[in-house]
């Protein structure tokens, strides 16, 4: 009888598999961005959470650093074609193929964390519309926090400003920085870190959260807090694989998405100092005083981005940007 127990356990293991007790369904997410970086810690919190809310039945295979190759400019197209089931990219990236995404990161337009709040609450339908378009179903959105300068120098002048070779994010940045008079590339941070690396490249415009993910202070000790945007990025999944999952477990997908945009919306409140205090043990010098001159040149640069995005991004623009209704 006890030489019969194995055989009785295995059939008795071999009957929950059959039942989906133990039969896990594994979806893949990407990200270029680091695990330690708003938009990877988004994907960790979303992964976790997806395991949690459905007892592991369903497991988040998180890819970060762009190990999978695919970098933000391209994840839609790679979610749509089912290259990875799930991904997070960076809007702004997204915005050379998709006009649209280019609105969180319009320089000056949303330059504090409540006027951040309000842009993304207004564009939310236009992104959910856009990517449904692409078979695809909008999880969540991350905020980064403030884009500033990192450079060799410190940026005290004009003059400064313009000898930058600056790393930009997408081209409505990189046609301020050149009528700043900067030379400007809109390139991926995976692409822009062998030429930084290479003195090519002398400056970044990025935020703090960006720049310590990738250990800039090893080439660009110097970050001007010019409060440019604060941009987002957008987390997506397909809406086949969506589909295929039965509703409880679509519930699970959707509660996780919910809070996990809640965390990341909370955790972005202090991101700013721990940022600023880890660059400072790391050596950066922060200049939160950048010269007013510096600060008009950038502003008068930036003067026809929202109306070059505009026409760009369609009829949508307009409601996306048009002010709140004022309470009685």
């Amino acid at each position: 009888m006890q030489g019969c127990l194995p055989l009785r356990l295995a059939g008795i293991a071999m009957a929950f598999v059959a039942h989906g007790a133990y039969a896990a369904t594994t979806l893949t997410m990407a990200t270029e961005y680091p695990a330690t970086s708003m938009p990877g810690q988004g994907v960790s919190t979303f992964a976790d959470l997806v395991r949690a809310k459905t007892a592991g039945e369903v497991i988040i295979d998180a890819s970060y650093d762009a190990s999978k190759g695919i970098k933000s400019a391209d994840m839609i197209d790679a979610v749509e074609a089912r290259k990875v089931d799930a991904g997070d990219a960076f809007a702004g990236a997204l915005a050379g193929k998709y006009p649209l995404f280019g609105v969180s990161s319009l320089p000056f337009l949303a330059d504090s964390l409540s006027k951040a709040r309000n842009l993304n609450k207004a564009a939310r339908p236009a992104y959910e519309k856009l990517l449904a378009a692409h078979g695809q179903k909008l999880l969540y959105t991350t905020p980064w926090p403030a884009s500033g300068i990192w450079s060799k120098k410190k940026l005290d002048s004009v003059a400064a400003l313009k000898s930058l070779s600056i790393r930009t994010y997408d081209a409505t940045s990189q046609a301020v920085m050149q009528k700043a008079g900067a030379r400007a590339q809109n390139i991926s941070f995976a692409d822009a870190m062998p030429l930084i690396a290479s003195g090519e490249v002398n400056a970044v415009l990025s935020s703090g959260d960006g720049g310590a993910g990738r250990k800039l202070w090893e080439h660009l000790p110097h970050f001007a807090e010019i409060n440019y945007a604060m941009p987002v990025s957008i987390a997506t999944m397909n809406l086949e694989a969506y589909q295929a999952l039965d509703a409880r477990t679509r519930r699970a997908i959707d509660q996780a998405a919910a809070q996990t945009e809640t965390e990341q919306w909370k955790r972005i409140d202090g991101r700013l100092q721990q940022n600023y205090a880890n660059m400072r043990k790391n050596g950066v010098a922060i200049n939160t005083a950048v010269p007013l001159a510096v600060r008009k040149a950038l502003k008068d640069a930036a003067a026809d981005s929202v109306k070059a995005w505009k026409a760009a991004a369609g009829p949508e623009a307009d409601a996306i940007l048009k002010p709140p209704a004022k309470k009685r």
